[in-house]
């Protein structure tokens, strides 16, 4: 399928600004040049927003209703170096007004400053406040799913992977979108996408050198690379979404693959035309628009 007009446009526009791409710049100029791409999303609003402390975690949660509703945690994108609470506020307004559920955002530790493990145990530990915290937050404790986007969907899957190797489980569903599942550059989607779509190889090896620092031995670590454990029975059920014209597309869907020989029962889509970052760019596009529905109604549909 052709890419999708509005990202055509979108795309020659950003080529004609021939600005610095994230590569070329330290991270916390990167992290506010993503901060301003991001401002341009719609707002919408919601029953109430607060941001709260999880264990020294920064969150910030999301109502739809004052009604006692199941939760989504949320850990947003970026490359585990860029991103936060404020540059996916858009996104999680929406994923709670369509499922009606409560959002918890979290805002882990990001790269360089704090490579792996951080994220992941700031993502863990935050989920673990929020289990335990259940009745004080006004959720539904047993009915909490994961979720993300990009390094954010690695992260929920590496969440899910730890709590059920602790043996703490408590995640009733994962979404995982445009995941990043695997320190491999290798992909057909790699190669097809290298350039030109956004997200660049380029740009993941950039993130990826962060996310590790000097060892690259990091990068295979099954929390690191979800794709890399031995075993991913017992797991919850997922949603992955994929992004036709994204270097990501590849792993993201083999991770599903995975799941699905393990006996996880997982759901793939894959959203022609679209490019990665589609999530959330309901006023670009049909394709966000219908990402954003399926998500809600997968959610709906486990957590009832």
């Amino acid at each position: 399928m052709p890419l999708d007009p509005a990202y055509q446009a979108m795309l020659k526009q950003l080529a004609a600004a021939d600005g610095p791409s994230m590569v070329e710049v330290p991270p916390e100029q990167a992290r506010e040049m993503y901060r301003v791409m991001q401002s341009v999303l719609p707002h919408h609003e919601v029953k109430m927003t607060e941001d709260a402390d999880a264990d020294g975690v920064p969150v910030r949660i999301y109502r739809a209703t004052e009604d006692k509703v199941p939760c989504v945690v949320f850990f947003h994108g970026g490359g585990w170096v860029i991103g936060d609470l404020d540059t996916h506020d858009s996104v999680c307004r929406q994923l709670a007004n369509e499922s009606g559920y409560t959002v918890v955002a979290v805002h882990y530790r990001l790269a360089p400053e704090h490579p792996f493990p951080a994220s992941v145990d700031d993502c863990y530990s935050a989920l673990r406040w929020i289990q335990n915290h259940a009745d004080d937050l006004n959720i539904d404790g047993d009915r909490i799913a994961v979720a993300g986007d990009s390094a954010g969907g690695n992260l929920a899957a590496a969440v899910s992977i730890k709590a059920r190797d602790e043996g703490t489980g408590g995640i009733s569903f994962q979404l995982l979108i445009y995941p990043v599942t695997d320190f491999n550059f290798d992909t057909a989607s790699y190669s097809e996408n290298a350039e030109g779509y956004l997200l660049t190889i380029d740009s993941m090896r950039w993130f990826w050198n962060h996310y590790v620092g000097h060892d690259e031995s990091l990068g295979l670590h099954p929390l690191a690379s979800p794709m890399r454990a031995d075993d991913l029975s017992g797991l919850p059920p997922a949603l992955i979404m994929t992004a036709e014209f994204d270097p990501l597309r590849d792993e993201g869907e083999a991770y599903g693959e995975r799941l699905k020989e393990a006996g996880v029962k997982t759901d793939i889509q894959r959203y022609e035309g679209l490019i990665h970052g589609f999530f959330g760019q309901t006023d670009m596009t049909e394709g966000a628009r219908e990402a954003m529905s399926s998500a809600a109604f997968a959610l709906k549909e486990v957590l009832g």
